[in-house]
């Protein structure tokens, strides 16, 4: 998929608030992203933030007066509804959200919602006690019956020298729900379980086992489950990366919790990645206090761990997909098939942690796909796109056909 935001036009309505000037930013990040991007101000936007300001962020004219005279050869409520693949309103004030959810049209904002057939995300920004009245939920209520998304205020000090609910939400969450609805819902109704991450293994309070893994595969995984519409449930080992929007994170340290989490969380499942990388073994026994370095043995009695992959692949549901990852340095092709049929698997990624470009805290990476109908070498990218292309073959398994690319039976790689 690439870029989802290239080329895709979206219309970012902007009414009277405070936070518009943060609002500035995300149409700079949206015009970067090559998205074509269409502001609408309504008169108290303008208030705040000059339209020349989001003109020059956009590139593209800003649209405030629904009877502005450009002769007979476009009516812009009509053709900005019309074009749009998406609407992002933010910062939706409380006047303008009861607007729309009595479906008013009376200024260029509001008719040009309701004349549209795009999916809209709306950012509600304004006091606490505005935000919390039974009013304004109730006008939220209806717009999600609507369809639309409704993303929740942070909490906070605001302008108006109030702590509560209503500040607007970080873009990082708000450009996550905007890609899901310009992604194609393939996975909507569809519960995803993503393991990420490394594992700990204490010898002490002060000292453990682990491994190089960032996680940035298994999280790059999850959000792209997510956009794609899934529920995801991400469990991650520790690692220094934020939870993706809209995915519910459940950390763990050793691979015994991750066995426990991931087991319980894969029961009703669709869809099990098993991206972590799980410690092998752990010490055969641990102090609950700092052994002194004097007292440290020169050899170390190690206890094999779990082998969670295996168990899932025991525990498997009939049309359940299961989808693992190996990371080796050589016989990536021997060792993906050998491992897709002892865990049974659906699907393997066979990581070349040998190379500079790929495997452990690099964010690109390179994967050879091995299914039970043949492989597929997928090119050396970035994770998130490499974690696209690893849920286009997870969206063919569970529409029954083979994996897009993966050449049945050959031998060959393409």
């Amino acid at each position: 998929m690439g870029n989802i935001f290239a080329g895709k036009n979206i219309v970012v309505g902007v009414c009277g608030s405070i936070a518009a000037f943060k609002v500035a930013g995300w149409v700079s990040d949206l015009a970067k992203l090559e998205a074509q991007v269409s502001v609408v101000m309504t008169a108290a936007a303008g208030r705040f933030v000059t339209p020349l300001t989001f003109a020059a962020l956009s590139g593209n004219e800003v649209h405030s007066d629904m009877f502005a005279d450009r002769g007979q050869e476009r009516m812009d409520h009509i053709g900005l509804g019309r074009d749009a693949d998406a609407l992002l309103i933010a910062p939706a004030s409380a006047n303008t959200i009861a607007a729309l959810a009595a479906g008013l049209a009376g200024d260029l904002l509001q008719t040009t919602v309701l004349a549209s057939r795009a999916p809209v995300v709306l950012c509600p920004a304004m006091n606490s006690r505005m935000y919390r009245h039974p009013a304004t939920q109730a006008n939220l209520d209806r717009l999600r019956h609507f369809g639309y998304t409704i993303l929740d205020p942070d909490s906070g000090m605001m302008a108006c020298r109030e702590e509560g609910e209503g500040r607007l939400p970080e873009w990082e969450m708000v450009r996550e729900y905007l890609a899901r609805v310009l992604s194609p819902p393939q996975l909507v109704g569809r519960k995803v379980v993503v393991s990420a991450g490394p594992t700990r293994e204490p010898l002490d309070p002060a000292r453990f086992l682990s491994n190089r893994s960032s996680g940035k595969m298994g999280y790059a995984l999850a959000r792209a489950a997510f956009r794609r519409g899934a529920e995801v449930v991400l469990v991650s080992g520790p690692t220094a990366l934020s939870a993706p929007a809209g995915v519910r994170r459940v950390p763990v340290q050793t691979a015994e919790e991750m066995a426990v989490a991931v087991l319980a969380a894969a029961a009703d499942a669709d869809v099990v990645i098993k991206a972590a990388a799980v410690a092998d073994f752990r010490p055969a026994e641990t102090s609950r206090e700092k052994v002194k370095k004097e007292r440290i043995a020169a050899t170390l009695q190690l206890a094999r761990n779990r082998d969670i992959l295996r168990e899932l692949g025991e525990r498997k549901a009939a049309g359940q997909i299961l989808v693992g990852f190996a990371a080796e340095s050589a016989d990536f092709l021997a060792e993906g098939q050998r491992k897709l049929a002892a865990k049974n698997l659906d699907l393997i990624a066979v990581n070349d942690i040998g190379g500079t470009g790929s495997g452990f805290e690099v964010d690109s990476n390179q994967v050879l796909l091995v299914s039970r109908t043949g492989q597929e070498s997928l090119p050396q990218t970035s994770k998130e796109h490499t974690a696209e292309m690893i849920i286009d073959r997870v969206v063919a398994l569970l529409a029954g056909a083979s994996p897009g690319g993966v050449v049945p039976g050959s031998g060959c790689q393409v």
